[in-house]
């Protein structure tokens, strides 16, 4: 089965808040992209943020230029229905990272909260960081959360790649400079915990 069909499915056969990776509110998420300093009207994109309440949060925060891209067209569909007319507010891109084009040095804060571990292939992750070294402006911030050493193994029937901040740093390479790393013990909607790493890093201003 193609990724997409796959996530397809996901959001067809299980409500948002039933997914093993939703928060009612992302406040990591939030916490780290206030910490990067960006101004309200920074250019922020949350990949695979579909189905996600952090666009929410951003707007009401203030911040006025917001993307959100998925994969998923029920993601994006889900999240629409929740902001009601503030969706016009978000641009919608329904692609997968892995292929996309985005426009160059367009994007002050790239966040990324579990799709990068879901990257097992090589080519996949270089396209994905060439993706990031591509529309992500000089001397901006990328964070990313993935799966820790101790997390799971697999997330929605399929294997991951677990990281610790070392080996993540090394995976998106010499261009970006690690400042800071959190752990995360995040509850599924089941009960169970999973393990996450966060970590926000900044692209060379070179």
């Amino acid at each position: 089965m193609r990724a997409k069909e796959h996530w397809e499915q996901v959001y067809a056969s299980r409500a948002a808040n039933a997914v093993s990776w939703y928060q009612a509110h992302a406040d990591r998420s939030l916490g780290l992209i206030r910490a990067t300093g960006v101004s309200r009207n920074a250019s922020i994109i949350d990949v695979g943020g579909g189905a996600s309440t952090l666009a929410e949060d951003l707007l009401a925060e203030g911040y006025t230029d917001l993307t959100v891209l998925d994969i998923s067209a029920a993601a994006i569909a889900t999240a629409k229905a929740r902001l009601g007319e503030r969706a016009l507010e978000v641009r919608w891109i329904e692609a997968d990272i892995t292929t996309i084009n985005l426009p160059r040095h367009c994007i002050d804060v790239w966040h990324d909260r579990a799709v990068f571990h879901f990257l097992t292939g090589s080519e996949d992750r270089m396209t994905y960081i060439c993706a990031i070294l591509h529309a992500v402006r000089p001397g901006g911030h990328v964070i990313i959360a993935t799966f820790a050493e101790d997390g799971p193994k697999k997330c929605s029937g399929l294997p991951v790649v677990r990281y610790s901040p070392e080996a993540l740093h090394a995976e998106l390479g010499g261009a970006f400079t690690l400042l800071r790393c959190e752990r995360e013990g995040h509850i599924t909607p089941a009960g169970a915990v999973q393990r996450f790493l966060y970590c926000h890093l900044r692209k060379s201003a070179a």
